[in-house]
């Protein structure tokens, strides 16, 4: 203590010199970090982290497909698809303006038929794992009340997939309404033209018997797959 007070003088100029140094440092790493944590921000928003969790649970349905099976594999992304596809407003955008026409059981049952299809063909299609890979962009682009998210699907060899998805919702909960193959080729346009004509020529009911008879077909395993196990 005794020194400390023979050298005040030079130790206060010092101690002035440092905690300037001190204020210019933090300064020029603050410039730096805020742009940085923003870029981390946008990287990490809600739309991005829900198709990275979904793209997580589909990889690892994929890696143990064989073991799995085709109900193991819809068991396993039954919960997730449920998580991250709005299933109602999907099917209420496939049927389009006659949904309001439709019976309100009716309108459950094609919901429910809808979301068995949609499960049924992710099982069906992703049965099995060769060093694929998905790569989500960074940052959720604004597209009119919602946002697209861009992916690709990069197998070990060949041409990557682009699967781009629209999403709605606000705070951490968004899901899915539509998905684009391509970047530009719509399933729920895809799905309007087909459910269109079937609901023209025998209504709702055979429109939840052409969804559930889809689904059925989807989740019979091939002779390949079942010899294999």
């Amino acid at each position: 203590m005794l020194f400390l007070s023979r050298a005040e003088p030079m130790t206060t100029g010092f101690q002035r010199r440092m905690q300037l140094s001190l204020v210019l440092a933090s300064a020029l790493l603050l410039s730096v970090w805020e742009p940085s944590a923003r870029a981390q921000d946008n990287a990490t928003d809600a739309p991005i982290r829900q198709i990275r969790l979904f793209y997580d649970a589909l990889l690892d349905t994929m890696k143990q497909a064989g073991r799995l099976g085709i109900q193991g594999r819809y068991d396993k992304l039954a919960p997730v698809i449920r998580a991250t596809f709005d299933l109602a407003a999907m099917t209420r955008i496939a049927v389009g303006p006659g949904w309001n026409s439709i019976p309100p059981e009716r309108q459950t049952e094609l919901i429910e038929s809808f979301a068995r299809m949609t499960i049924a063909t992710y099982a069906n299609r992703f049965d099995g794992y060769s060093g694929e890979r998905f790569v989500v962009e960074p940052n959720s682009e604004a597209r009119n009340s919602g946002r697209v998210v861009r992916t690709k699907l990069i197998p070990l060899s060949g041409d990557a997939v682009s699967l781009d998805y629209l999403m709605r919702g606000s705070g951490e909960t968004w899901k899915i309404v539509d998905v684009y193959l391509t970047g530009t080729i719509s399933e729920l346009a895809t799905r309007r033209t087909e459910f269109i004509a079937i609901l023209k020529n025998g209504g709702p009911d055979a429109l939840i018997d052409s969804l559930r008879g889809q689904a059925d077909r989807l989740m019979r395993p091939s002779p390949a797959k079942a010899d294999s196990r």
